[in-house]
């Protein structure tokens, strides 16, 4: 069974990829869908693979931010030398397409997987499918079969290498719900008769791969299988996925695999996961001690170590310095609330699946919180507000728990308990094209600040299951409009993608690496469930509009995007550590510690390492992607200097301390390397 039929047996918790990425939209009767509506190109980089294919260049090395202005780096090449300078020039003429971009390759993706479930079922007799989808890099199947290893995902490439090289004919056939029904009992599919049920357009499309095997299929295909180059094809791993997501269906084997239009796509692909790979933020976050989970307290809970905490600290103070700036008022608010709260907010109808179970305190009914929204509208209805008080901004990096299945749980990326950066605005009618506008240009300041230039902007209407009057919904999706097209960025109409409480704006960021990562939403909530209100000019209760919005979206998220945006090679001014000081012996180590003593005195956090022999305390601090040592010898403690070593900037020459410092505080304010 295959993509269009797939989304409706598949829920979104039962696609559990291997590395944070979204299915594509579907297929609607064997068609491509419409593409999403444009506008205006945005006053920020765009890339859009509507109108850029991705081109591939990954760099060894870690991007450094485009807004450090270090004129010895390259942003596209992470300050790389001539000679890697000129390979990676090479790696940019390789261009990755994608689906939305090359309707050709999302031909070759989906069927590659059916070709892969015709070879497992050669292979294996007995193995039942499911459903078996592209995806955004590939494309995997599910079956219901007995574990496999990888010995077995060589013997199914080698099958479907057969398959391909016969250049069988892919063949749609229409049939009656009935006669589907008939074949898939005759060769006894019980899956297939699950999906055959969900599927409510007639008439039922099939394919056939020449006359040897088929499946529940909307479409659309290549012609043949020997359109399909094998060589741009590889199977790349198995995992344990649940029917439908649910924990008490059965466990099915999902075999993931990658497809391109030629090999040297494929080798393209190949080295960007391989880059992809070395800056897992998994990996760093051990290797650079910033954080970590704790199983004996439970998986999806992070554990900031003091290098991480100190990074989000950074963050939280400037984002707070930011807001402060732009006219919000700063809120903490509980962890806990009872549960009736959460019915008024209309949680427990539409998000309880995602909340924790209720506890039972002096025989009423509390809950951990999912989100921060209710408490700041309790805050606002605490007094009686005139229309003189508005726009009224608050903002919160609020806790909150949401409950996530163990398996899809993802380092940083998916947990089950994150701080949100959640902001509410209080204000009238004519306010909210400027209130968003304001939104969009706080959220253009925070993210240029850590390196994030380009961006992925989507407005998402209405969904089918939804609260408000439509009046309401169409005020909130052209106030959104509006304030888009005002902003000058492009974006894209994602119909029926809202929250079920109102339309948003979702602005994903794209990194070093050109992958993208949703973090900032701007969406409305409906104040007329708590029955807020303001005194208006004639002395009369109205309704306030109530917008709501996060930049940064979790903490926890972020910071594991900025880690593997940078490779854990932060800027200097967000660097945990941001010198180390080296003496050359112990003799040198009193002096040392005056020095560390002294940067540490006035902000710059530095540190001192010996008991090693001084190349090791090199290497430790490179290991460590220390942003500068400074190493002291007996001539330097003699002259009361230090010698510079920079990672970016290499040998910076021995200078004093007072230039040094001068030098460390002139680059971290203008947000620069040294």
């Amino acid at each position: 069974m295959s993509f269009a039929y797939a989304m409706a047996a598949a829920s979104p918790s039962s696609l559990l990829l291997p590395t944070p990425q979204t299915l594509s939209r579907p297929l609607l009767n064997g068609r491509l869908p419409s593409p999403p509506a444009t506008r205006r190109a945005p006053s920020l980089p765009f890339w859009s693979p509507t109108r850029d294919p991705r081109r591939f260049a990954a760099s060894s090395s870690p991007a450094p931010s485009a807004v450090e202005g270090n004129p010895k780096l390259d942003a596209e090449t992470g300050g790389r030398s001539a000679k890697d300078k000129e390979e990676g020039l090479r790696e940019q003429r390789v261009v990755l397409p994608t689906n939305e971009s090359s309707e050709k390759l999302l031909r070759i993706r989906h069927t590659c997987a059916h070709v892969m479930a015709m070879a497992v079922q050669r292979l294996f007799p007995g193995s039942k499918v499911t459903i078996g989808p592209w995806i955004d890099n590939g494309f995997y199947y599910d079956f219901d079969m007995e574990p496999l290893t990888d010995k077995d995902l060589k013997r199914i490439k080698k099958e479907m290498d057969r398959i391909i090289n016969r250049n069988l004919p892919l063949i749609r056939e229409e049939v009656s719900r009935e006669e589907a029904q008939t074949r898939i009992m005759a060769v006894n599919e019980p899956y297939k008769l699950k999906i055959l049920e969900s599927i409510e357009e007639e008439p039922i499309t099939i394919y056939h791969i020449g006359n040897e095997w088929w499946d529940l299929c909307a479409g659309p295909h290549v012609d043949s299988t020997g359109h399909i180059d094998k060589k741009a094809v590889e199977l790349e791993s198995v995992a344990g996925a649940y029917w439908r997501g649910d924990v008490n269906k059965p466990m099915l084997q999902r075999i993931y695999g990658t497809a391109w239009e030629t090999e040297e796509q494929l080798k393209a692909y190949i080295h960007l996961k391989e880059e992809a790979k070395r800056r897992d933020h998994r990996r760093l976050g051990q290797d650079l001690d910033l954080f970590s989970i704790q199983e004996d307290a439970g998986g999806g809970l992070v554990f900031w170590h003091p290098k991480g905490a100190m990074v989000r600290h950074i963050i939280e103070d400037s984002w707070k310095k930011i807001h402060l700036q732009h006219g919000y008022d700063l809120l903490y608010t509980p962890h806990v609330a009872k549960a009736d709260l959460w019915k008024v907010s209309g949680h427990l109808d539409f998000y309880k699946e995602n909340m924790y179970d209720q506890m039972n305190i002096e025989d009423e009914l509390y809950q951990l919180r999912p989100m921060n929204c209710p408490y700041h509208i309790l805050l606002y209805k605490r007094k009686l507000h005139s229309y003189r008080d508005l726009p009224m901004r608050v903002a919160e990096l609020g806790t909150v728990y949401r409950y996530e299945l163990s398996g899809s749980l993802h380092g940083l990326f998916r947990v089950r308990g994150f701080t949100q950066d959640d902001a509410h605005i209080f204000c009238l009618d004519d306010q909210i094209k400027n209130e968003i506008r304001g939104v969009l240009d706080l959220t253009e300041e925070i993210l240029l600040q850590f390196g994030f230039m380009k961006y992925e902007v989507n407005l998402s209407t209405r969904p089918e299951k939804f609260v408000g009057t439509d009046d309401i919904w169409e005020k909130a999706t052209a106030a959104l409009r509006d304030a888009l097209d005002d902003k000058g960025w492009a974006y894209q109409i994602d119909e029926g993608g809202g929250a079920f409480y109102g339309p948003k704006i979702d602005l994903k960021i794209e990194d070093a690496l050109g992958r993208k990562w949703q973090c900032s939403t701007v969406d409305f909530n409906l104040p007329e469930r708590f029955d807020i209100s303001y005194v208006d000019s004639n002395a009369e209760k109205r309704r306030p509009i109530m917008i709501h919005r996060a930049v940064l979206g979790s903490l926890e998220r972020f910071f594991g995007v900025l880690i593997e945006h940078y490779a854990g090679d932060f800027p200097l001014w967000i660097s945990p550590i941001q010198a180390r000081v080296l003496p050359v012996t112990d003799t040198e180590v009193k002096y040392c510690t005056e020095v560390v003593s002294k940067l540490n005195s006035i902000g710059i956090r530095a540190e001192v390492c010996y008991g090693e022999r001084l190349p090791k305390l090199i290497r430790n601090a490179e290991k460590q992607k220390v942003p500068l040592m400074a190493v002291v010898g007996p001539k330097e403690v003699e002259t009361q200097m230090v010698t510079v070593r920079s990672r970016f900037g290499g040998e910076l020459g021995m200078m004093t301390i007072d230039e040094f410092i001068a030098r460390i505080q002139f680059a971290v304010s203008n947000r620069t390397s040294l």
